[in-house]
């Protein structure tokens, strides 16, 4: 594995470098070799000591940061991380490749067949008929009998225009606006 290290307000020294490089031969088997890893170390104000990593590795970019007082500790729990990412991303591949049908199994499927499109619902208008006034009482016996389910009707008491309906549960609905 290739290492690259960057210092921000810091200088890497060789110690450093070499408990990193350490701590990264297990990522590196795990990876089966053939990464790349850009190591970024930082010292902020107040003593924060920030470690991040960069790991590429097929097509994927793993990354990680760690920030606490000492640079090593930092850099520890920046590692475990990209360990954790690495599992997790390895563990993907293996499973997508498991489980995905070889060669021999993927017949081609059968097209389904086309169905005609729907025309969209359009406004089909009925026979006209006249509103006549009339009670609701008479309405109702109108709609009784007639095999429409309602029926507009202008009410001879109030001169204002209603409509009765059969409902479901056997009884009459009258809307009055």
């Amino acid at each position: 594995m290739k290492i690259e290290f960057t210092g921000r307000n810091f200088t890497v020294s060789p110690a450093i470098k070499k408990h990193i490089t350490s701590h990264f031969k297990k990522l590196d088997t795990l990876l089966n070799g053939a990464t790349r890893a850009h190591v970024i170390l930082s010292v902020g104000k107040h003593h924060r000591h920030l470690a991040e990593i960069v790991v590429n590795w097929l097509d994927h970019s793993l990354t990680s940061k760690a920030d606490t007082t000492d640079m090593y500790t930092s850099a520890l729990q920046a590692i475990d991380k990209l360990q954790r990412q690495a599992v997790k991303v390895k563990g993907k591949l293996i499973t997508r490749k498991h489980q995905a049908p070889s060669a021999s199994e993927i017949a081609p499927s059968p097209v389904p067949p086309v169905e005609p499109e729907t025309p969209a619902p359009r406004i089909i208008r009925s026979r006209r008929y006249s509103v006549k006034p009339m009670t609701p009482e008479e309405a109702m016996l109108r709609v009784a009998e007639a095999p429409e389910q309602f029926l507009v009707f202008r009410d001879a008491e109030t001169d204002r225009v209603g409509v009765i309906y059969k409902r479901k549960d056997g009884n009459y609905g009258l809307i009055e606006p």
